[in-house]
């Protein structure tokens, strides 16, 4: 192939955050379309993009050229002095300069970052070897120096330059996008390299792709830069050139100048970088003494765990394990297992919680009898190809679950055991999704926040959804730019940045462990906390082959934890929650009830529905459920369903499907299954399997053709006709596509079975952990206490001297932790309970005050803990103590003082005469609205009684949902909920009108509302803090999950009593209809006659509504009807709404 005679030297990928708008895949294949012989990436101050970049870039056939564009200062790169921070382009020519670039990125973050990370003269020096380097745009020191006509200080900084890297090494940078500034340097620059002999070189500051890009890169500025693009004074490039120019077109730019495009090729004939990615990179586990090597002592301790895991031993387990110690020695990673196992155990040994499975590690025998899991995997049909694929070499994946509130300790030891300096967490990018950028366009374009969230709402949710998708689904969308005027832009904009890198954080979980010091193996990051991470992200980390670990954080088992040691300090078991019976009636009764507040992953209002007709009798049925509740397969839970209670029958395509999709009633669900069906039908080895899964999951036609055709093949041999085997294939790629990892299903249902045994078992202990592990998060803390009065477990309120800093249980009902209290730190909490045990309990507010360190106990913590009720025992009335409190704390004080000084008492240290505490001043006592209204200051919700409790029967036949079920519901739902206002937070558009932000609460959870400026100026005056109000909204499920509902309109209580006439509404599928069903329910309503009408709703197999008014019965307005019809039936759904047109 006749290659191009230029090469683009001056790239930013949209690894250069806001200001780069070229996605690495495709910079690479338009230089590969131009036929480029080479590319570079030089993105600002970072090496982001370096691995993938590098990657791509070998795979298109163009030679990867990685560098970086660094910010110097010339002064010392520690003071953070406000200089210019001017540009340098820097090459790697070889591994040692690609090492060098790594220090140069990472020390400009860590020791140099001043607005920008910086390096200075002196670093340069020392990290020139394998560097080429080029003068840079008109940022760069020699173009800054020629601008300000100091050309003598650009020669000495040139010759510097080229003492430092070498004559070969250095070349003085030519640009021309059309800028006058640019033809003053370029006459300059050649004046320069005559007298210097320095050779000029060409290049593009590319920053997007092609020339009709440069308007939405003018929009990713505004993004970057909080501006709006009719703001004149705004950052702007002034040129729209920035682009992937083609030589041809390069050419053009410097025709009369061939040297310096000549010279392109001269500089990527000079970079030669050769990087062995791929090989596994791990840490040298300490081996014991005796241990002749890693492979050696994991296969000793593998054997001898087993032993004590299966004592009586059994020929399957014996032969399973040494399958797979032979895979893992076989493939490098015995050191990778011993690590794992050793910080779990560390774990283990601390009593840290360690989950019992995340992902496909669940599949590893070995890893079983290591404890690195809890779930056996040939008891639960599990699959170590999953995990580990003989014929694939890549690193596993072992991710771990850890209690939350201890995680980092764990991170801390192995960061002891492998060394601080050889352990990171690592980076991760948010990109610009679909919705995202919407609305980060429409701000920048100007447009009204109520009109872009509008536009935002076209997008429909799903799983990956994409702009070009958004637009075949949403007519109203797609037909946005027929209005014109920035409609138009804004949607090519919006797609033109679409999925790029917005900005960077830390993620959630994962950590590197290298072999060595950091620096040596990937460059690092400072982030805005000033905590250090890797530069590359977890894809580039294990494509450089090196070991990261997935440290999660799991609030349950903190919870698991926290409840099995209370049941021990009430004198219950010593509950091992790995021996518990996996067949308890009583812990099932709390998934076919749907009680599963608090049940880990089976909390939300939909899964509940589910679960009610569902009702699970055995493990693999949840095992089914966690993994069908999700996009894709949840569409298959009625048939699972029906086919449970026989409504239906399983079909298998072909009898030897049966035993693989027995469990599951015929439907493919786990990719397991797909890997067993490949096996058993067509004979495909375990690891071909694997491959198969894989493949179908990332969908590449050519690659699916080729497994097809191998599929069809291998049935031939096993007598199955070619079209039934086409038909299988088809079936299991469509499932491939969404099915889940059974590994991970099987260990998560573990966990949520453990947390119903303790339900259904031990409810104090486990809703008293339950909510300390929900303290700081009140809108949760409401949905829990609801749930205690539904238990009708007794809340009691906090108490100085019987709470701690945790929920604790009396007799039979849960004490309220201090720890929940805001402005009441830990220490407060530890005086407390430590001058408690020390002397008894507090007799008054002034003993209080004075037994306690005045350095734990101030004035704020004290009214605090007045106001949410926890000194109700010493003192009369909570507004005369909160009135005291400083008084009392004062008093306090000087009492200390005289103690210290000798002066207590004029009768001496042994006086029996008592210190006589200070009067509480009087005042009006707080009546039972100011008490509430100072809990929820300090608690954030209602403790001794909510507002809402008295209207409960009212606001049910006024509503159609409570907040709990909004929050479960799709995006764009019509709601009218009753609530409180507990928040109002005042903003303004950048149109300069009003709007707000308000937080509702009713009595099962909380909710942000958005209220646009029209809507806000109809509703003010209702929407007030604690104000009663109906509110009618439609729903808005953000990118990220969050459930927000956006106002139409408010009613006082007594306007929403005058307007909505409440309706009774009953709905049931029409599979659960049986004979006599009418008859039944007419008996339980002539039970409570009224004046509301009564609404019948059947759901159709394909989910089509039939609704009727019943002409013979309308009932009582009251909370009767709804319990004795859902207690009578449980699998319809039952509520009071309004009427139907």
């Amino acid at each position: 192939m006749n290659h191009a005679d230029f090469v683009h030297l001056h790239n930013h990928s949209d690894y250069s955050l806001l200001d780069g708008a070229s996605p690495i895949p495709r910079m690479v294949e338009r230089a590969a379309e131009m036929r480029m012989p080479a590319l570079a990436l030089t993105d600002h101050g970072s090496l982001f993009g370096a691995v993938e970049f590098y990657q791509e870039a070998r795979r298109a056939g163009v030679k990867p050229i990685v560098g970086m564009e660094a910010y110097v200062t010339r002064g010392n790169r520690r003071e953070r002095t406000r200089d210019t921070a001017h540009h340098l382009v820097l090459l790697a020519r070889d591994e040692q300069g690609f090492r060098n670039l790594m220090r140069l990125s990472s020390f400009a973050f860590l020791e140099g970052f001043y607005y920008k990370p910086r390096v200075d003269h002196a670093l340069l020096a020392q990290h020139a070897a394998g560097l080429l380097a080029l003068s840079a745009c008109p940022k760069g020191e020699v173009a800054s120096d020629l601008v300000d006509d100091n050309e003598e200080r650009a020669a000495q900084t040139a010759l510097m330059y080229r003492d430092m890297f070498g004559a070969e090494n250095y070349f003085l940078e030519v640009q021309n996008h059309g800028l006058e500034i640019e033809d003053k340097i370029r006459e300059r620059i050649a004046s320069l390299a005559r007298r210097s002999g320095i050779p000029r070189v060409a290049t593009n500051d590319c920053h997007y792709l092609r020339h009709e890009d440069a308007d939405a890169h003018d929009v990713l500025l505004c993004i970057q830069t909080g501006k709006t693009v009719d703001d004149a004074k705004r950052m702007q490039m002034n040129t729209d050139q920035l682009f992937f120019r083609s030589p041809e077109e390069m050419k053009a730019a410097f025709d009369g100048d061939p040297e310096v495009i000549h010279n392109t090729l001269a500089v990527a004939e000079r970079c030669n970088l050769q990087l062995s990615f791929g090989r596994p990179l791990l840490p040298e586990f300490p081996l014991p003494p005796g241990a002749a090597d890693a492979e050696d002592y994991l296969r000793t301790l593998a054997r001898t765990e087993l032993s004590r895991r299966f004592p009586g031993g059994g020929a399957a387990y014996a032969s399973r394990l040494e399958y797979e110690l032979d895979v893992i020695c076989r493939m490098g990673f015995a050191s990778y297992f011993l690590i794992v196992r050793d910080f779990i155990a560390y774990a283990r040994e601390r009593g840290i919680a360690v989950g019992p499975g995340r992902g496909s590690v669940a599949g590893s025998l070995v890893a079983y009898v290591l404890r690195v899991t809890d779930i056996d995997p040939i008891q639960h049909g599990l699959i170590f190809e999953r995990f580990l694929n003989p014929e694939r070499v890549s690193m596993p994946d072992i991710d771990i679950d850890f209690d939350d509130l201890r995680r980092g300790e764990v991170i801390e030891y192995v960061k002891r055991k492998y060394g601080d300096g050889n352990v990171t967490q690592i980076i991760t990018f948010g990109t610009m999704g679909a919705k995202g950028v919407v609305r980060d366009v429409g701000r920048a374009l100007g447009m009204a926040f109520a009109e872009v969230d509008r536009i935002a709402k076209l997008v429909p949710d799903g799983l990956n959804m994409t702009l070009e998708r958004a637009l075949e689904l949403s007519p109203d969308l797609k037909n946005l730019p027929q209005r014109g005027g920035p409609y138009a832009r804004l949607l090519k904009s919006a797609r033109a940045l679409e999925g790029l890198a917005r900005h960077a954080s830390t993620h959630a979980a994962g950590v590197l462990i290298t072999p060595g010091p950091l620096l040596d193996y990937v460059p690092l990051y400072r982030q805005k906390d000033e905590s250090i991470t890797t530069q590359w992200d977890m894809k580039a980390v294990e494509k450089a082959g090196l070991l990261k670990m997935d440290f999660l954080g799991l609030r349950t088992l903190s919870v698991l934890q926290q409840a099995v040691g209370r049941i021990a300090e009430q004198g219950g078991p010593a509950l091992d929650l790995l021996a518990l019976p996996m067949d308890d009636a009583t812990a099932y009764e709390v998934f076919q009830r749907a009680d599963t507040v608090g049940i880990f992953q089976f909390e939300s209002s939909g899964m509940r529905d589910y679960l009610r007709q569902l009702k699970p009798s055995v493990f693999e049925d949840l095992v089914a459920m966690n993994a069908l509740y999700r996009p894709g397969p949840m569409e298959h839970i009625p048939f699972f369903i029906d086919c449970k209670h026989g409504r239906q029958v399983a079909r298998y395509e072909h009898p030897d499907l049966e035993p693989i999709l027995h469990g599951t009633y015929g439907v493919f669900v786990y990719q397991e299954q797909v890997m067993q069906a490949a096996n058993v039908l067509a004979g495909f080895s375990m690891a071909q399997a694997d491959e198969l899964r894989r493949a179908m999951g990332k969908k590449k036609p050519e690659e699916m053709e080729a497994k097809r055709a191998q599929f069809v093949e291998g049935c031939r041999k096993k007598r199955i006709p070619a079209a039934k085997a086409e038909k299988i294939f088809a079936t299991m790629e469509k499932f491939a596509g969404y099915g889940f990892n059974r590994s991970h299903s099987a260990a998560y249902a573990l966990l949520a079975y453990q947390t119903a045994y303790l339900k259904s078992h031990y409810p104090a202990e486990f809703m008293a952990a339950t909510l300390t592990s929900e303290m700081s998060d009140s809108a949760r803390i409401v949905t829990l206490i609801e749930e205690c009065r539904r238990m009708r477990l007794p809340l009691l309120p906090p108490d100085v001297n019987r709470s701690e800093w945790r929920f604790t249980l009396e007799g039979g009902s849960i004490r309220f932790g201090l720890g929940a209290v805001r402005n009441v730190g830990q220490s407060a909490v530890d005086a407390i309970v430590a001058a408690r045990a020390r002397e008894g309990a507090f007799r008054d507010l002034f003993d209080l005050a004075q037994r306690v360190d005045a350095r734990a106990i101030n004035r704020r913590v004290l009214e605090s803990l007045i106001a949410a009720g926890a000194c109700d025992g010493l003192g009369p009335e909570r507004g005369a103590m909160h009135a005291g409190a400083g008084r009392t704390l004062e008093h306090a004080e000087a009492l200390k003082r005289e103690r210290q000084s000798g002066q207590s008492s004029l009768f001496g240290e042994g006086s029996d005469v008592a210190v006589v505490a200070p009067p509480l001043p009087d005042g009006p006592p707080w009546g039972a609205s100011d008490r509430s209204a100072r809990e929820k200051e300090v608690l954030g919700f209602y403790f001794s009684e909510h507002p809402l409790e008295p209207l409960r029967e009212t606001l049910a036949k006024l509503v159609t949902h409570s907040i709990a079920e909004v929050l479960e519901l799709e995006d764009g739902a019509e709601v009218r909920v009753g609530a409180v206002v507990i928040d109002v937070k005042r903003l303004t558009t950048r149109a300069g009108k009003p709007m707000a932000s308000v937080t509702l609460e009713d009595l099962s959870g909380r909710i942000e509302s958005t209220v646009f400026p029209d809507t806000w100026e109809a509703t003010r005056a209702l929407l007030e803090e604690d104000h009663v109000v109906v509110v009618t909204g439609r729903v808005e499920v953000r990118e990220d999950r969050e459930v927000r509902l956006l106002l139409a309109e408010a009613r006082s209580l007594e306007q929403a009593r005058g307007e909505y006439r409440p309706c009774l509404h009953i709905e049931i599928r029409s599979e659960d209809l049986s004979v006599g069903w009418y008859e039944e329910v007419d008996r339980e309503l002539s039970g409570f006659p009224g004046d509301a009408d009564v609404y019948l709703h059947i759901v159709m197999p394909d989910h089509s509504r039939m609704a009727m008014r019943s002409k013979r019965y309308r009932v009582a307005e009251n909370g009767g009807v709804v319990a004795a019809l859902r207690e009578r039936f449980p699998f319809v759904r039952v509520g009071w709404g309004k009427g139907m047109a």
